[in-house]
């Protein structure tokens, strides 16, 4: 019984944040996934702190073990991230939600099995106590690396980034182990303490969550409103007269005519693409569900397959020269992917 209260409120809390993903961006298979690789760092962590505590004094562990935890579970995190799979902030809660949850499910159990008999209320508060810290410093830590992807993408492409980005990327990536370790150091009424810790978390997940709204609305709003001035641009013909058809006609000599024609087609089915991956972002964000009808579904799958082909046909160098006016961002990518996953359905 004692094994069941323990991990009750993980369970109940991977359900519920898993509920909020109305974009259906993590499968289920993933999610457990990124439960296992959480019980995977408890592991890692159990076997280092076993190593550790022959020679590192209890003083010291207090603020060491928090922080080798938190590097532990960024781990898979930081794969996801920089694979462009936490690319929005409800990504980041999910990711860091499940690692977290499977890293406090095993340490619930190992406190179980080698720790004093403790009361049912006890281990109930308790491992509600361990899930929230777990679930949500592993949040924020996900959120910190997902905005740090997002300014690397912008640096590649040479485009401005704000300070502010980077400061909040900075500040969520140290906030978290600064909080676990406050947890662990910092004892006084339990109650008061798990209050604490809650207001605290909760907190920086909405101002986050606001934060990453700005972001999206600027990467929306800015690129989309390029994006259609430009593909109305090439619908009438007028591309030269456009930053990017001049851009084009600069490169233009270092093509033969028929690769020229290609890079044509290829900025075009990307900017088409963009533009109607982006347009169903917005759409799901604004709760409108409006499905795709079969002849649209067809038309997506048919410029996408020839983006590839063409990606593939003008290879790498040809890929480079054009990539100022062809950028594909983590949330392009994963807005196309989403949009290609509807279609396919």
């Amino acid at each position: 019984m004692s094994f069941i209260a323990s991990l009750l409120p993980v369970a109940i809390y991977i359900f519920v944040v898993y509920e909020l993903d109305s974009f259906s961006l993590l499968s289920v298979k993933r999610l457990l996934l990124l439960v296992g690789a959480g019980m995977g760092a408890a592991l890692v962590c159990f076997g280092l702190f076993w190593l550790l505590d022959t020679f590192i004094p209890v003083s010291v562990s207090d603020f060491l073990y928090p922080l080798l935890e938190e590097v532990v579970k960024a781990i898979p995190l930081f794969l996801l991230a920089s694979r462009k799979k936490i690319v929005f902030f409800i990504d980041s809660v999910i990711c860091g939600a499940a690692v977290g949850g499977g890293f406090s499910i095993l340490e619930n159990i190992f406190y179980l099995v080698l720790g004093e008999p403790l009361g049912i209320g006890t281990v109930l508060f308790r491992g509600l106590e361990v899930a929230l810290i777990h679930m949500g410093c592993s949040a924020i830590v996900a959120a910190g690396l997902m905005f740090a992807v997002r300014l690397a993408e912008r640096r590649k492409g040479n485009l401005p980034i704000k300070r502010n980005d980077t400061l909040m990327s900075i500040f969520l990536l140290v906030i978290a182990p600064v909080l676990h370790i406050l947890h662990n150091t910092l004892h006084f009424n339990p109650v008061l303490q798990f209050v604490f810790i809650l207001a605290a978390l909760a907190g920086l997940l909405v101002w986050t969550y606001q934060y990453d709204g700005d972001m999206i609305h600027r990467w929306l709003d800015r690129g989309l409103d390029k994006q259609v001035v430009l593909l109305q641009a090439i619908q009438r013909g007028e591309l030269r007269d456009t930053k990017t058809g001049q851009f084009l006609m600069t490169v233009k000599e270092s093509f033969p005519p028929e690769v020229f024609f290609d890079v044509i087609c290829y900025v075009q089915l990307h900017v088409e693409l963009s533009v109607a991956s982006k347009s169903r972002f917005m759409m799901r964000e604004a709760g409108i569900d409006m499905p795709l009808t079969d002849e649209q579904k067809q038309s997506y799958l048919e410029k996408y397959t020839e983006f590839m082909e063409l990606e593939k046909r003008l290879g790498k160098s040809a890929r480079m020269t054009v990539a100022p006016v062809v950028k594909f961002y983590p949330a392009d990518r994963k807005a196309l992917e989403d949009l290609m996953d509807e279609c396919r359905n």
